[in-house]
């Protein structure tokens, strides 16, 4: 896929990502990958309303868009796994000022099949998605993951990234902004799911490209990746808005 390019790209991908201390607005520090804070800054936040973090552990996007929220705004941080929703709450607690902690809620729907649902989680004014993906940042790094690893893998992820990617723009709001991003660097986890939301909704979906500068534009948004972003990534970073 990456051609002459992957001997760099993996060996890159080998090493330790350089996770800076994020701190604006928190009690104290959260180490978070740049690419990471990219993601989240993305997102156009609402001056009042809801906003949905659908698969939030372990809690470092929720940390940014939580410490930049107006003071009439609520963040819902959903995990599905209970384990990893206990880790998140934690995070949360240790890190966020009461003020703030208190207008974050933390939950653990799933969140793939809360598009048709009506009632509490039926509208959004802004929702982050980074989805479960192939991360291959830890499957080459790791002897057992890669040995696991099948072609399958990404096809069978690919399609609960598209239901995911698909309930949450249900979930949002006319107007409001979602964020699509995974930390996979193939294609098929990134913008070919991100093309099946144009391709369906093409009546109400708009794209609005990420504005930052770091990493590499692709058909749908940009692709941060550790060989030539200095470490940061790998980050896939689409962003859409809901039309009437």
């Amino acid at each position: 896929m990456y051609g002459s390019r992957w001997g760099a790209l993996r060996e890159s991908l080998l090493q330790e990502g350089a996770p800076l201390p994020y701190n604006h607005g928190l009690v104290k520090p959260y180490l978070l990958n740049r690419a990471s804070v990219l993601a989240s800054l993305s997102l156009r936040l609402p001056a009042e309303g809801s906003i949905l973090d659908a698969c939030a552990a372990p809690g470092g996007k929720s940390l940014v868009i939580a410490s930049l929220m107006g003071p009439h705004a609520t963040l819902l941080a959903n995990e599905l796994s209970g384990e990893r929703r206990r880790r998140l709450a934690k995070v949360l607690d240790e890190h966020l000022s009461g003020d703030i902690r208190e207008r974050v809620t933390v939950s653990g729907f799933d969140a793939a099949a809360a598009g048709g649902k009506k009632g509490e989680y039926s509208r959004f004014a802004a929702i982050l998605l980074d989805a479960p993906c192939s991360s291959e940042r830890h499957v080459i790094a790791s002897e057992k993951a890669l040995g696991e690893w099948t072609p399958a893998r990404p096809r069978f992820l690919a399609k609960r990234q598209w239901a995911l990617l698909s309930a949450a723009f249900l979930l949002l709001q006319s107007g409001g902004s979602l964020v699509y991003a995974t930390c996979a660097i193939s294609p098929e986890e990134n913008d070919a799911v991100a093309s099946r939301l144009m391709e369906k909704y093409r009546d109400a979906v708009i794209p609005d490209p990420p504005e930052f500068s770091e990493g590499e534009a692709t058909r749908y948004g940009r692709i941060i990746l550790p060989d030539v972003c200095g470490g940061m990534g790998p980050m896939y970073v689409a962003r859409f808005r809901k039309g009437c």
